[in-house]
């Protein structure tokens, strides 16, 4: 008899710990609601052009959006003001000073290549659709372990990395097939017209790419909400990889150093996990932290990131 009453009392403490393991499992997979995210990434507009122009008026989709979402007024790039390492960066969650010609992989892995690695899902389930060829070199970096595998999909410039830039409208229609074909959990979208502007020192051409983008964003949001896939499971967040000079360091027509135009730049978020209608101006946030916020929303541990989850724009 006592055997089978100490039997019985291990069988029963055995099938509590069992329920609190599932139930904390539970938990953990059910403490956010988004199970996509979108990072879109406007090319190299100043803040001065877009959030701090005095009455906003090129970016009034984002204004009448910030109703279902987070801005941080204070967003800054921390690193190297160019393409490629800004968008490194963002994807990697840390600094590197890669070249900016796509000839130079980055050095750790994109959040992309490790939510592949720990979901085990198909590359599909992945993508990197840029405007600008070079961007292709985001699906890969130069770490042993890592180079050459859990790869992204990726659909950059004209025919991929070293074919020439293609036209914004192209990427548009490009992501919205991507999203209905494949329904990817993770992707990261390159617009470049604003900065392709900027570099031609056409200010008319800049704002109108300004103004362009701020509708596609709203394009994608409506396009999000359209896909069962997609509905109300779909953080999409906003950033830029750089921003331009200031007037007084030689204008919007180039950018590449640590003025204040060339590093303050948007954090503009809208999802399920959330907060609405804020806008947050302490905490210190930065480019890095893109990825680490990312990762705790999809659930999956990141390596090597040196960023931080930007906690307050969460609910």
């Amino acid at each position: 008899m006592k055997k089978i009453f100490l039997y019985s009392i291990l069988s029963f403490f055995s099938l509590s710990c069992s329920n609190n393991d599932t139930d904390a499992q539970t938990k953990t997979e059910e403490k956010y609601q988004t199970k996509n995210v979108v990072l879109l990434v406007v090319d190299g507009p100043r803040i001065s052009e877009t959030w701090e122009a005095a009455n906003k008026e090129n970016i009034p989709n984002r204004v009448n959006l910030l109703s279902q979402g987070v801005f941080i007024s204070n967003f800054k790039n921390n690193g190297t003001t160019n393409t490629n390492p800004g968008h490194s960066a963002m994807c990697s969650g840390i600094y590197e000073n890669i070249k900016n010609n796509g000839t130079e992989l980055p050095g750790y892995p994109s959040v992309m290549q490790q939510w592949l690695k720990f979901t085990g899902a198909d590359k599909t389930k992945a993508w990197v659709i840029a405007s600008k060829d070079k961007l292709e070199v985001l699906n890969d970096c130069k770490l042993t372990d890592w180079k050459g595998k859990f790869q992204p999909s990726v659909d950059c410039g004209v025919s991929g990395n070293g074919s020439g830039y293609r036209e914004d409208a192209v990427t548009m229609t490009n992501t919205k097939e991507v999203m209905k074909k494949y329904s990817p959990n993770l992707i990261v979208i390159n617009l470049k017209d604003v900065d392709s502007n900027g570099h031609a020192n056409n200010w008319d051409g800049y704002i109108k790419a300004i103004k362009t983008t701020d509708a596609s964003i709203k394009e994608i949001w409506d396009y999000i909400q359209s896909l069962p896939a997609y509905k109300d499971k779909t953080t999409l967040i906003v950033s830029n990889d750089h921003g331009r000079h200031i007037d007084a360091n030689g204008g919007f027509a180039e950018h590449g150093d640590d003025c204040a135009g060339c590093r303050h730049i948007e954090f503009f978020a809208m999802g399920p996990d959330f907060k609405k209608n804020t806008t947050i101006s302490t905490g210190n946030y930065e480019q890095i932290d893109i990825a680490s916020t990312i990762a705790e929303l999809l659930r999956f541990p990141l390596q090597y990131a040196k960023g931080k989850v930007i906690k307050d724009a969460f609910k």
